[in-house]
């Protein structure tokens, strides 16, 4: 981590402290000031400014342990707004049930119940607005006067090499600055280009540069105290999990496939019957509408139960039928008109098995909204890769897969990057890296993404 941006992060301590004592201020003077011509004040002589402003220093302390507990204070610079606001509201409410807790322990009431709750709600207001500040500052010391950044060179000349080079060069808020890039360079040649005009990282984004080159850069790197990164490909991320057991002193390696695991895999499916319970709950009057237009239109079912495979299974999944009765017989006659020659996927831009109604729900996406039915049903879960159809699998390759790990999605990685639009072997990349990777805080930013996704984008025809 660059010395900059390790300032910025150890500034977020004291902004953070000033926040919250700022917004336990502004919750007494609005009881106070404000609200006490609706409702007078009765806590004025047991609970002065004085005294509750000891307790908001010794309560902003708590707020900020929980804040460390939640990993709001981890050197990580690539955390994204969405998921920094989750984490703070969620270390917030820790921290103010630890305060319900002790007054109920202490068995006194507090003074007011709505500084309690107005204090943990202008807490993560504050608090969010704090650290926003401190990334909007971060970022013009960035841009403008270059603070902190990183000075680039990168190896390979792909698409994927191409590609990062692209970005880093377009978001110059990223801290990034792309100084060289070499297609396929010897070591020597590196040594050169770190001197002239001068590097402090190297990323080697080229997946096949040999392997005895990688550790001559490596050892270079170490020897000239420079950041070696590197892009990895589908086959180095199979060692990214791995768990540690013990036998009669025998050490056991045990390599995963997800890190999606022990408590998580409880959170996770707590989370998929909650939300597909409320979601049946508050969409049953669209799900009416809908079967009534279905069925309005054309003959046949209003649902549709087409054979998908998850986690090596097969099951059905629902979705509101956007076809003519005879969609499946007719496909084969279709397979020349395929529009993705990537790989074993069908897509067709203008299908003419697709009925008005149809075609209106898939632009919207509402047609996969049955799905929830399979995620209560514990088949499928709100995040993750999407449902494959077994015809498909018969010709996915070894690494393809990989996304069978986990049970399908409605939702995930790739539909938020670019849905049916994406090339397969990007969308196998992209599910391959969530299972990998996955947490808790991954899933919430999917789901907002997406639905901001839905409300933006009608490109799913």
């Amino acid at each position: 981590m660059k010395k900059g941006e390790l300032i910025f992060s150890v500034l977020l301590v004291p902004v953070d402290f000033v926040m919250l004592v700022l917004s336990g201020v502004a919750t007494y003077l609005f009881r106070t000031r404000i609200l006490d011509a609706l409702r007078p004040v009765q806590f004025h002589l047991n609970l002065t400014f004085e005294r509750y402003l000891m307790l908001v220093i010794f309560v902003s302390l708590l707020f900020m342990a929980a804040y460390a507990l939640s990993g709001l204070y981890s050197l990580k610079s690539t955390r994204s707004t969405i998921e920094e606001i989750f984490r703070i509201g969620i270390a917030s409410s820790a921290g103010i049930m630890a305060v319900i807790i002790y007054i109920f322990l202490r068995q006194e009431l507090f003074n007011s119940r709505f500084l309690v709750l107005g204090a943990w709600i202008t807490a993560i207001v504050f608090v969010a607005i704090g650290r926003l500040i401190m990334r909007k500052i971060q970022k013009s010391a960035i841009t403008r006067r270059d603070f902190g950044v990183h000075r680039v060179m990168i190896i390979g000349s792909d698409k994927v090499s191409d590609t990062i080079t692209k970005t880093l060069r377009a978001n110059l808020a990223l801290g990034y600055r792309v100084v060289k890039q070499l297609a396929d360079p010897e070591v020597e040649e590196i040594k050169f280009a770190v001197g002239n005009p001068g590097i402090d990282e190297v990323i080697l984004a080229n997946p096949n540069y040999p392997a005895e080159k990688v550790s001559a850069l490596i050892d270079f790197c170490n020897e000239n105290h420079l950041v070696f990164k590197f892009v990895p490909n589908i086959h180095q991320a199979l060692t990214v999990n791995y768990a540690v057991d013990t036998i009669i002193g025998m050490p056991l390696i045990e390599l995963k496939r997800t890190a999606l695991d022990g408590w998580g895999r409880v959170a996770k499916r707590t989370a998929d019957a909650a939300g597909s319970v409320l979601g049946l709950i508050i969409l049953s009057p669209l799900f009416l509408i809908i079967a009534f237009l279905i069925k309005w239109e054309t003959t046949g079912p209003v649902f549709v139960r087409l054979e998908r495979i998850s986690r090596n299974r097969r099951f059905r999944v629902y979705k509101f039928r956007s076809m003519v009765k005879t969609a499946e017989a007719l496909k084969t006659r279709l397979l020349k008109y395929n529009e993705r020659k990537d790989g074993p996927l069908f897509k067709m831009k203008n299908d003419p098995r697709i009925t008005n109604v149809g075609r209106f729900l898939r632009r919207t996406r509402i047609d996969e909204l049955p799905q929830l039915i399979n995620v209560l049903k514990g088949e499928m879960s709100l995040v993750g890769p999407r449902p494959h159809q077994p015809d498909e699998i018969a010709r996915y390759e070894k690494h393809h897969k990989k996304v069978l790990a986990i049970k399908a999605g409605m939702t995930g990685m790739a539909q938020i990057a670019g849905s049916s639009d994406l090339p397969f072997e990007e969308e196998v990349a992209l599910d391959t890296v969530y299972i990998e990777r996955w947490s808790f805080f991954t899933d919430v930013r999917i789901l907002i993404l997406t639905f901001l996704k839905l409300i933006r984008d009608r490109s799913a025809v």
